[in-house]
């Protein structure tokens, strides 16, 4: 069984402050780096630490080398990696004294996923392979449907929303990962039972991963609902910890882990994730983690 993350890559330009700017703010940081992220690239390194046989689809420009050798580096497979000559996607983040994160997204070379790429990447895959999908790249319709036909079973991770997620197919998914505000803004509600109990009505077949960070996890399907507490960490950077949430618990899932002990692990693997500076660099290996 392969797993095949199709996704985004970005070059993050990562930015220490004292706190959030606020409009009209001019402020100096504390520090500047640039990291290797994209929810595609953070989830098909995520996967890969932690002992999936992952392979990454997507495209960045002639100044995304630094993304290419780091997923070669964690021995993600890019054989079909696509490289063009416009600029590679980047965000700019913010990362405050106590962790917590704002991110400004630029698609870049995220948003020329087209039919042909897609159809070509997909040929390659066949029933029972997984992929894992997310917000970040143009046509992600198209590739559920894609590989729905395929039977494949289909990992989408409802971010960054934006309300273009409505229109869909999301009853063709297997897994629907969703945090506090995507799963609010999909249910139309605040409470979070009452949006658990409006996005399985409104997707009966679909399953249902839901983080809620330092308040842990919930885990829905049509058989089971667990919940999984936070582990109690010192946070200093919250950037990859979704990312590596939805990596380890894919390996638990495809591992026939119980949901408890599949999301334990991701509770684990994102724990230790949030200790760390950056996204790519803050992804523990299984290692660490069983």
């Amino acid at each position: 069984m392969k797993v095949l993350c199709f996704g985004s890559a970005n070059l993050d330009h990562v930015y220490k402050v004292n706190h959030f700017t606020v409009p009209g703010e001019t402020q100096g940081c504390l520090e500047y780096t640039v990291k290797c992220g994209g929810k595609g690239v953070n989830q098909a390194i995520a996967m890969s630490l932690a002992g999936n046989e992952a392979y990454f689809a997507g495209i960045i420009g002639n100044d995304g080398t630094l993304l290419k050798d780091a997923l070669v580096g964690k021995n993600v497979n890019i054989d079909y990696l696509k490289i063009s000559n416009k600029p590679t996607g980047h965000a700019i983040i913010e990362v405050d004294q106590s962790g917590q994160n704002h991110i400004l997204l630029y698609g870049g070379t995220n948003k020329e996923i087209d039919f042909e790429y897609i159809d070509e990447v997909l040929s390659h895959f066949s029933t029972g392979d997984v992929i894992v999908l997310q917000n970040e790249i143009n046509n992600v319709p198209y590739i559920i449907d894609r590989c729905y036909e395929k039977e494949m079973k289909i990992f989408f991770n409802a971010a960054p929303y934006d309300e273009s997620i409505q229109n869909y197919p999301i009853e063709k998914v297997t897994w629907l990962v969703v945090n506090e505000t995507e799963s609010a803004a999909l249910s139309g509600e605040e409470n979070y039972e009452k949006m658990l109990q409006v996005l399985k009505q409104k997707y009966p077949h679909t399953n249902i991963l839901f983080t809620m960070g330092k308040d842990g996890s919930r885990v829905l399907t049509n058989n089971e609902d667990v919940k999984v507490e936070a582990m109690k960490v010192n946070a200093i950077d919250t950037t990859g910890a979704g990312d590596t949430y939805i990596g380890y618990f894919v390996k638990g899932i495809l591992e026939g882990f119980s949901l408890v002990e599949s999301a334990n692990l991701a509770t684990k693997a994102s724990a230790i994730a949030v200790t760390r500076f950056g996204a790519v660099d803050s992804i523990p290996s299984y290692d660490e983690v069983k």
